[in-house]
C-alpha cells in the first residue's frame, strides 16, 4: 500500500495569484452526489477549463438555479435570538443575490435542467462498464474515549503532542476524539498544523492503508489551502490555482478532489464574468456570453462578503433625503428637533460610554426602558437640507464642507485622505451632533481613537462631550464603547464614521454594517495608500473601485518633510526631501547584524539625545517576524539594552514593551506590569489588561519594541525607525513603505540595507493582489438599482 506523500516545505507561502476581484453570491452548491466515474472527472476538468477560457458558454456547464434566500446566520451559543455568532454573518436576512451571481451548479453530471438534480447520463452501449464503487476508507484501530482524555489518547496513538488536546477539542467540538479517530486529517483544522504533520499523524493511525489519494486527505487539504489563502487576504481562489496547489501536495486526482469537496459542502463554487478591456459588460437580457472564471471559497467568507454587499446596498436604499419626510408631532422647527435630539443623545451617551460592555448595555437598556415607561417612541431627527448647508458653510476647510454636503445626501460615502485629512470626518461628526444626530467615529486602534478625540475637541471646543464620540471598532461592536444598542439590536446611531477603513476585514465589516439600522448614514474614511487589512478581503479598495457610492477625495495635504516623503511614495516616487530639523534620516547598513546594532543605537541613544524623544516613544518597524533582522531578533536586542531581565513571567519582565493580539488582525501595544495566577498583567493605553497564561503560551503576547507594518497600521508614534535589511527586499511594496514611513509623527529613521530595491518596490510594486468577490457583488447591486 502506498504511503502518504507531501511535497510542501515548512514555510511555504499560501497560494497567491494575480486576478481581478471575483463575483458571485455565496450559497451551497447544488447536488450532493459523490464523484462519478473517471469520464465524469475528465468532463469536469474540461468543463472548468473551457469556461475559464471562454471557449464554451457558461450556461453549458452551470445551470441557472432558482434564487434562494441567503443562509440565515447561526446564533451564538447561548445567545439571545437575533444575535450573530462572532465571526459569522449577522442576523439580518440578506436580499437575494441576482441569478448571475449565485453559486455555480455542480459539475456536469450533477444536473440536467435548471434547479432539477438528476442522475448522471446513461453511458453509451459501447462504453466500457463503470468501475466498481470505491472501498470504504480505512479506519484507525485506536478507540476514541470521551472528553479531553479521549483526544489525548488519539493524539498519542498518532505520535502527536498531547499538548494539542485543548486546541483540538476547541476546534473540533465535543466529539473531537471520535472525529479525529475517524478522519486523522481533521488535525489540519487546528491552527499551526501543517500538511506534512497531519500526514505523519494519519500514517501512524492508519498504517499501510494510508495513501495520498485518500478522499479525507484531499478534502482537508482543500479547506486548509483556502484557509491559508484567507490568511494572505484572499476571500476565494481560482479553481485552477487550487487544482495546482493540490497537485503540488501529491493529490493524485485534484479535479475529483474538488468535485467531492463541492458536493460535500466543504467549499462553495462561484462563477464570475470577466471584464475584457474595451468590451462592455453584457446586459442581463443579452444572449452573448462573457468569459468567466470559476472561484472556490469558504462558507464563512462567502456569507461575510454577501452580507457586506447587501448591507451597504440596504443603507443606500433605505436612506431618506433631508426634508423629504417628517416625524409625526415634530413640527417644522429644525432647531427644536435638534435640541430634543441632542438631549436624547447626551442621555444615551452618559449611559453607554462607561467602563466595559456592562455599562454600555445598561445605558442602552435604561434608555429603552424609560421610553417604554413613557409610552412613546422618540422620533428620528431629520435635519433639513438648509440646516446641513449651514453646517457645511461653517466647516473649517473646503474638503470638510464637501464631506458634510455629501453625507447629507447619501446613506453611504467613501472619504479618502492622509493623516491631516482626519480632521474632516471630525468636522462632520461635530456638525452632525450639533444638528441633533446620534453620531460616533470608530477607529482601528486605541491610538487612532486618541487622535480622533483630539480632532473632535478642536472641531467643537465648547462641546465637552464630543470627544467621547471617538471609539474603537472592537469596542463599539462589543458594547464596551459607544452608545449601546436600541431595542431592535441595532447600534443607537444615526451616523457612523469609520476611520482606518482599509483595516476592516470582511467578517468585521459584515458585523459592523449589519449592526446599523435602516436609514442610518455610514462614512468609510481612510488612506487608500496604506496596507490592506490583516484579515481576508480589501473592503475599502473594492468600494472605491466599484464606484458604488459617492466619494470625497480630500485636498488637505500632509505637511512637513515626512508628509512630503510619504506623499511621493503614494504616487510611486521615492525622492530625497529637505529635513532641516532632522525629521528624516537614512542610515545605510551592510548586513543584518549591523542593521540590528544601528537600530538599538538609534532607539536607545541617538534619537533621545538629538531630538529629545524617549525610547518609549520610538517604534521600530520591520518587514517580518523571522530573519536576522526581524521582529524577534530586534526585540531580543532591544530588551537586552532597554529592559534586561530573566523573563520571569513566560519570557516577560515588568517594564517590557509588548504587543498583545486579542484577535487576528488586532494589535494592542502595552507594557508588562506584573503577573499572577490569572495571567500576565498589561497596561494597554491606560487600560489594565490580563492575558490568561494559555494565551501567553500560544503567542498572543510578543515583545513590542519592534513590530511589523501590519501590526503598526492604525497607530502613530513621535518617532519611528524603519529597518530594511538586505533579505527584506522580496517583501517590499509601495503600500508597505507608505504604511511604515507614515507611522512617524516627528522623526523617521530608515535603516537602509536593500539599496535600490526600495525605490523599485515603490515604483513598480503597488501592493500584493488579493482575490475577492465584493467588487463584483457591488457592481451587480448598482446595476440592479439603476435598472429599478
Amino acid at each position: 500500500m502506498e504511503h502518504a506523500v507531501t511535497t510542501d516545505r515548512p514555510g511555504d507561502n499560501p497560494p497567491e495569484q494575480e486576478a481581478a476581484p471575483a463575483g458571485g453570491a455565496g450559497g451551497e452548491a447544488g447536488g450532493t452526489a459523490q464523484p462519478g466515474p473517471a469520464a465524469s472527472v475528465a468532463a469536469l476538468a474540461a468543463a472548468v477549463r473551457a469556461v475559464e477560457s471562454g471557449e464554451r458558454s457558461a450556461a453549458s456547464f452551470f445551470a441557472e438555479a432558482p434564487r434562494a434566500a441567503a443562509p440565515a446566520a447561526r446564533p451564538a451559543p447561548g445567545g439571545a435570538p437575533g444575535e450573530a455568532a462572532p465571526g459569522r454573518a449577522p442576523q439580518r436576512p440578506a436580499p437575494q443575490a441576482p441569478a448571475a451571481q449565485r453559486p455555480a451548479s455542480p459539475p456536469p453530471g450533477a444536473q440536467e435542467a435548471p434547479g432539477a438534480p438528476s442522475a448522471p447520463p446513461a453511458p453509451d452501449a459501447a462504453a466500457p462498464p463503470a468501475p466498481p464503487a470505491p472501498a470504504a476508507p480505512p479506519r484507525p484501530a485506536v478507540a476514541a474515549g470521551p472528553g479531553i482524555e479521549g483526544v489525548r489518547r488519539v493524539l498519542a496513538a498518532g505520535g502527536a503532542p498531547e499538548a494539542l488536546a485543548g486546541q483540538v477539542a476547541e476546534t473540533l467540538g465535543e466529539r473531537a476524539a471520535e472525529a479525529l479517530a475517524e478522519d486523522p486529517w481533521q488535525l489540519l483544522a487546528v491552527p499551526g498544523v501543517r500538511p506534512e504533520q497531519a500526514d505523519g499523524f494519519a500514517r501512524a493511525l492508519l498504517g499501510a492503508a494510508c495513501g495520498p489519494g485518500d478522499e479525507r486527505r484531499a478534502q482537508a487539504l482543500t479547506v486548509w489551502l483556502l484557509e491559508q489563502a484567507a490568511v494572505a487576504g484572499h476571500s476565494a481562489l481560482e479553481a485552477s490555482a487550487l487544482r495546482a496547489a493540490l497537485a503540488q501536495r501529491a493529490v493524485p486526482e485534484p479535479d475529483e478532489a474538488l468535485q467531492t469537496a463541492i458536493a460535500d459542502g466543504a467549499v462553495l463554487v462561484f462563477q464570475d464574468a470577466l471584464d475584457t478591456p474595451g468590451r462592455p459588460r453584457a446586459a442581463a437580457d443579452e444572449d452573448e456570453e462573457q468569459p468567466v472564471r470559476v472561484l472556490l471559497g469558504l462558507d464563512r467568507l462567502a456569507m461575510a462578503e454577501e452580507s457586506v454587499a447587501d448591507g451597504l446596498a440596504r443603507l443606500l436604499n433605505t436612506f431618506e433625503e433631508p426634508g423629504t419626510a417628517a416625524a409625526p408631532g415634530t413640527g417644522t422647527s429644525e432647531a427644536g428637533n435638534a435640541g430634543d435630539a441632542a438631549e436624547a443623545g447626551d442621555a444615551a451617551e452618559a449611559g453607554g460610554c462607561g467602563d466595559g460592555a456592562e455599562a454600555g448595555e445598561d445605558g442602552a437598556a435604561g434608555a429603552a426602558g424609560a421610553a417604554a415607561e413613557a409610552g412613546a417612541v422618540t422620533p428620528p431627527v431629520r435635519p433639513s437640507a438648509a440646516a446641513w448647508e449651514a453646517a457645511a458653510d461653517a466647516a473649517p476647510s473646503p474638503s470638510a464642507a464637501e464631506l458634510i454636503r455629501t453625507a447629507a445626501h447619501s446613506g453611504l460615502v467613501a472619504h479618502t485622505g492622509g493623516e491631516a485629512a482626519r480632521a474632516e470626518p471630525a468636522a462632520l461628526l461635530a456638525a452632525a451632533r450639533a444638528l441633533g444626530l446620534r453620531a460616533a467615529g470608530a477607529t482601528h486602534t486605541p491610538d487612532g481613537r486618541r487622535r480622533l478625540a483630539a480632532h473632535l475637541a478642536e472641531a467643537a471646543p465648547g462641546d465637552g462631550g464630543l470627544p467621547s464620540a471617538a471609539v474603537t471598532v472592537a469596542g463599539l461592536l462589543s458594547g464596551a464603547e459607544g452608545p449601546g444598542r436600541d431595542a431592535d439590536g441595532a447600534l443607537a446611531l444615526d451616523l457612523l464614521v469609520v476611520l482606518d477603513a482599509p483595516q476592516l476585514d470582511l467578517e468585521t465589516a459584515a458585523l459592523l454594517v449589519e449592526s446599523l439600522a435602516d436609514g442610518a448614514r455610514l462614512v468609510l474614511s481612510g488612506d487608500p495608500g496604506v496596507l490592506w487589512s490583516a484579515g481576508p478581503g480589501r473592503l475599502f479598495q473594492d468600494v472605491l473601485q466599484s464606484r458604488f457610492c459617492p466619494q470625497v477625495a480630500s485636498r488637505t495635504p500632509d505637511f512637513g518633510p515626512i508628509g512630503e516623503l510619504v506623499s511621493g511614495i503614494g504616487i510611486g516616487e521615492l525622492s530625497e526631501v529637505e529635513a532641516p530639523g532632522r525629521e528624516v534620516v537614512t542610515v545605510p547598513v551592510r548586513d543584518a547584524g549591523e542593521a540590528v546594532h544601528r537600530t538599538v543605537q538609534l532607539v536607545a541613544d541617538s534619537v533621545p539625545r538629538a531630538l529629545g524623544i524617549p525610547a518609549g516613544q520610538t517604534q521600530v518597524i520591520t518587514v517580518g517576524h523571522g530573519g536576522a533582522a526581524g521582529t524577534r531578533a530586534l526585540n531580543a536586542a532591544l530588551k537586552e539594552r532597554l529592559n534586561p531581565g530573566p523573563g520571569r513571567f513566560g519570557g516577560f519582565d515588568p517594564g517590557d514593551r509588548v504587543a498583545y493580539s486579542p484577535a487576528r488582525g488586532r494589535t494592542l501595544p502595552g507594557t508588562v506590569t506584573g503577573a499572577g495566577p490569572d495571567g500576565l498583567h498589561l497596561d494597554c493605553e491606560g487600560a489594565a489588561v490580563v492575558v490568561p497564561r494559555e494565551q501567553v503560551g500560544a503567542g498572543a503576547v510578543r515583545h513590542g519594541w519592534a513590530l511589523t507594518a501590519h501590526q503598526a497600521a492604525g497607530s502613530r508614534w513621535p518617532a519611528a525607525v524603519v529597518v530594511l535589511p538586505g533579505d527584506a527586499a522580496g517583501g517590499l511594496t509601495r503600500a508597505w513603505a507608505y504604511t511604515a514611513f507614515s507611522r512617524a509623527e516627528r522623526h523617521l529613521s530608515v535603516v537602509q540595507g536593500v539599496d535600490q530595491a526600495l525605490a523599485r518596490a515603490v515604483a513598480e510594486v503597488p501592493a500584493k493582489e488579493r482575490t475577492t468577490r465584493l467588487r463584483a457583488l457591488l457592481r451587480v447591486q448598482a446595476e440592479e438599482q439603476a435598472a429599478d
